[in-house]
């Protein structure tokens, strides 16, 4: 078929109709057509077809071992699985009964709903938009009015599930951990432990390895780069 005789909104037609992608100028349509063209049969189909019975019979034998041989040779080069050392392992969850997580389930469907609480004015000034919530005071503050077209207070009616009041969103009671010995005596199926931001590297490793002994789940674990006395 002479492609080059052929308008480029007629090579898009045949493109779409072999399923080909149809960008490109009127070259490349044509150089995709060219491509995805059948080759042409010079061989009669006799001479094409004539294969000895033992031959195809012998080639899927040698396939299989070569990949037996392939599948062997890439173990041997493994060197008994270390890097599966390095893959995700899943963290550990709490043991919680059916009204614990009923409750947690409950306070996540009610989160969905709640309006984002933004400070006074955050719509106007950069600097209040990046802060927290702040309740207004202002004599004239139409925020604490309770006007329609401004943001939405934090009252008592948004309260969660009680049950569920401090806990984590993966069921865990969160403690806030300084020192080694504060893990001493921590249930790891109820309780998670949170490091403080002022610990420093060289502590903070140390706790990672007693809460991996004890098996207790650091919510803000963080890459640690252990050099020199760090250990």
């Amino acid at each position: 078929m002479a492609y080059e005789d052929m308008t480029v909104a007629e090579l898009k037609d045949v493109l779409r109709e072999k399923g080909l992608p149809v960008s490109g100028k009127k070259a490349d349509l044509i150089a995709r057509l060219n491509d995805s063209a059948p080759p042409a049969k010079d061989v009669p189909p006799e001479e094409t077809t004539e294969v000895p019975e033992a031959e195809e019979a012998e080639e899927p034998d040698e396939d299989v071992d070569a990949d037996t041989e392939a599948d062997e040779d890439s173990y041997e080069d493994e060197g008994d699985f270390e890097e599966w050392d390095e893959f995700h392992t899943a963290r550990q969850k709490p043991v919680l009964d059916e009204s614990t997580k009923a409750a947690l389930a409950m306070r996540a469907s009610q989160a969905k709903k709640q309006p984002a609480f933004r400070r006074q004015e955050w719509f106007r000034y950069r600097r209040l938009s990046k802060t927290g919530y702040r309740k207004p005071k202002g004599k004239d503050s139409k925020m604490r009015m309770n006007r329609k077209y401004r943001s939405p207070m934090a009252r008592v009616g948004y309260g969660k599930v009680a049950t569920a009041r401090g806990l984590h969103p993966s069921g865990f009671e969160e403690v806030l951990v300084h020192t080694l010995d504060q893990l001493d005596g921590l249930d790891p199926e109820r309780q998670a432990v949170r490091i403080g931001g002022s610990v420093g590297n060289r502590k903070r490793t140390r706790i990672h390895d007693r809460a991996d002994d004890l098996g207790l789940r650091v919510l803000n674990r963080r890459p640690i780069d252990r050099k020199g006395d760090i250990r």
